[in-house]
């Protein structure tokens, strides 16, 4: 045992060969060792390696994790001071009372701005003598240099007292913390570190602010940063609970899916962990940290054999925090160029981001590209028609174009436009000079072929038909809110997008323009704290991808209806539609709210109105 304990003592120099190689000394003694192994087991986690506890199941009994000396009180280490608060004015979850209690380090200096780490549960975490001692814990580490001077904020989750006697109080912490989507992130960053940073000066530096928990406060913190990477970048979680509570279980696909975030995420589980009615805790975090892995994400895990509690997370917590804070100077960025991805190996150019084109706006929407290239947006509410040139120049196409929504070019060049304020489908020359196509009809959206088109009309729940000859006819009717209209790059099929479902309707198009064969084909990812997907406007590329504008993103989907990824909004604005255009035909333009946003791509554009295209075959 001589040698492992020399290497124990070498921990900063230990590497991934002499782990193994030690690993495999048959002379470890389980019974005198267990410490040892322990150690080991510590050393993996500060290098960043996967470890399992099965490694480990011979020389321990389950959950007999200890603490170490990193979660003692030491002698001449400076003592921070913790301060308990009450929060009782929340409007994100009103009516809700919680205590919460700020560390702050001896270091702390109000000059500078100090980084922030926030804990679920945190009553939990405080006490000198408890479970966890993280205020311990960081006074150790900050003292050494492993992590930066930190204002920890430990929140309760909230709680709305009983009115009576005879009643019980309403626990917000399922749904608070079980519960996807931007509530629990915005309460943080509206409420709380407003609150907090009235007495401390807080950073507002993402990649220097990290948020931790165990259990259903784990899951909370992976969807906080996951909602608002521009606000959290480093995730602890132990026995994370990413199963079917209130939609955990969808992460794991979510994240394969997602383009890449620029998140770092340490995750502790064991074998012993929870398997109850809503899914299994033990291969969730499993299925968790192949998804990240899968992505391409900084993350690394550590397997125990441990139950539902925190024996095995707090014996680890000072060796993950060393891990989730080094090179804390340095900028944590999402590896796109490792992932795994269609969105990024088949897709997505990944040394692209989005990029602003346009801004001052009141509203944006229909864009549309002509022949060379060139894209053309309305911005509703102001009544224009805007043009985006080769050269990245953006000028005013149309001045007096009230509500005018979407928008398309024909093969004759002349854009034609949606008018639905006025029930109408105009024209416009390249000059920009008007002129009527059809009257008497809602609109919304509209694609253009070499011989007529087709408009949709959400407020009648109706699909129009327009022929060589401009007469108009219905040719569906029922879908809840027919909005967007593209067709396949081979023209033979219509695609119509519900705003107010999860599909995008497929109809096969027949010779005198009807529409046969209507299916609920393309399935789309629905947001949390929404009842429908917000499927708007849509575009496709030569390799057949359909890409729709939707509350989560832009959600591309292959030619068998699945969604392959899905592209984060550029900001939290409605997403109203999409088109390809630029020199080359591989730029993606997107109208977000009051701006107009851009980035590279893989593939160019099909344009319905100008040649057919045949994609590669569907892969099933």
């Amino acid at each position: 045992m001589g040698e492992v304990r020399e290497t124990l003592e070498t921990t900063h120099t230990f590497n991934s060969l002499q782990l193994q190689e030690t690993l495999k000394l048959s002379s470890i003694n389980p019974d005198e060792n267990t410490t040892a192994m322990k150690k080991l087991t510590q050393i993996a986690l500060l290098m960043g390696l996967a470890w399992t506890g099965a490694a480990l199941s011979n020389v321990r009994a389950a959950d007999d994790y200890q603490l170490g000396p990193d979660s003692m009180v030491k002698e001449g280490v400076p003592k921070g001071t913790v301060t308990h608060h009450v929060w009782d004015q929340s409007e994100i979850f009103p009516g809700t009372v919680r205590d919460y209690w700020v560390y702050a380090p001896a270091q702390y200096c109000s000059s500078e701005p100090a980084s922030v780490m926030v804990f679920q549960d945190g009553g939990g975490y405080i006490r000198e003598n408890g479970s966890w001692r993280a205020p311990v814990v960081f006074d150790n580490l900050i003292h050494e240099g492993s992590m930066p001077v930190t204002i920890g904020v430990f929140i309760n989750p909230g709680v709305v007292p009983s009115p009576n006697d005879d009643s019980l109080p309403r626990y917000n912490r399922s749904f608070e913390y079980d519960g996807l989507g931007d509530a629990y992130a915005r309460f943080l960053l509206e409420e709380i570190l407003p609150e907090v940073g009235k007495s401390y000066n807080l950073t507002n530096d993402p990649n220097q602010r990290a948020i931790g928990g165990s259990s259903s406060g784990a899951i909370c913190a992976f969807t906080a940063a996951w909602e608002r990477p521009d606000a959290f970048r480093r995730v602890f979680s132990t026995i994370g609970t990413y199963v079917g509570l209130r939609g955990g279980n969808d992460y794991a696909t979510m994240i394969r899916k997602t383009e890449p975030k620029p998140l770092r995420v340490f995750l502790q589980d064991g074998t012993n962990d929870l398997n109850i009615y809503a899914g299994d805790w033990w291969v969730a975090n499993q299925d968790m940290a192949s998804a990240l892995e899968f992505a391409g994400y900084d993350h690394t895990t550590v397997w125990g054999d441990g139950g539902h509690n925190s024996r095995h997370g707090a014996s680890i917590l000072p060796e993950a925090m060393r891990w989730l804070w080094r090179d804390h100077q340095e900028p944590i960025r999402a590896n796109k160029t490792k992932s795994k991805q269609p969105i990024m190996t088949q897709i997505l150019d990944p040394e692209s981001d989005w990029e602003l084109v346009s801004e001052g706006h009141r509203f944006t929407e229909g864009p549309a590209v002509n022949g060379a290239g060139e894209v053309f947006f309305s911005d509703i509410p102001n009544g224009k028609i805007h043009k985006i040139g080769l050269d990245g120049q953006v000028t005013v196409f149309a001045e007096n174009a009230p509500g005018v929504n979407g928008l398309m070019f024909g093969a004759d060049g002349n854009l034609y436009a949606c008018v639905n304020g006025k029930q109408q489908i105009v024209g416009y020359e390249p000059d920009g000079k008007s002129f009527m196509v059809v009257e008497e009809h809602a609109s919304n959206d509209l694609v253009v072929l070499p011989e007529g088109g087709y408009f949709t009309d959400p407020e009648n729940q109706k699909v129009w038909h327009v022929d060589q000859n401009l007469n108009s006819r219905v040719v569906d009717q029922g879908i809840r809110f027919p909005n967007g209209v593209i067709t396949s790059p081979d023209q033979s099929l219509l695609y119509v997008s519900d705003t107010r479902g999860h599909f995008i309707y497929s109809f096969q198009i027949q010779a005198n323009g009807d529409l046969a064969h209507k299916q609920k084909y393309f399935h789309l990812h629905v947001p949390d704290n929404a009842d429908d997907s917000g499927a708007d406007g849509m575009a496709v590329d030569d390799q057949g991808w359909l890409y729709v504008a939707t509350r989560m993103g832009v959600q591309v989907l292959d030619q068998a209806g699945r969604v392959n990824g899905i592209i984060p909004k550029p900001q939290p604005a409605w997403l109203s539609n999409v088109v390809i255009g630029g020199k080359e035909m591989n730029t993606l333009y997107v109208t977000c709210g009051d701006k107009v946003y851009r980035r590279q791509l893989r593939t160019r554009a099909a344009l319905s109105w100008k040649n057919i295209v045949t994609p590669p075959k569907v892969r099933l």
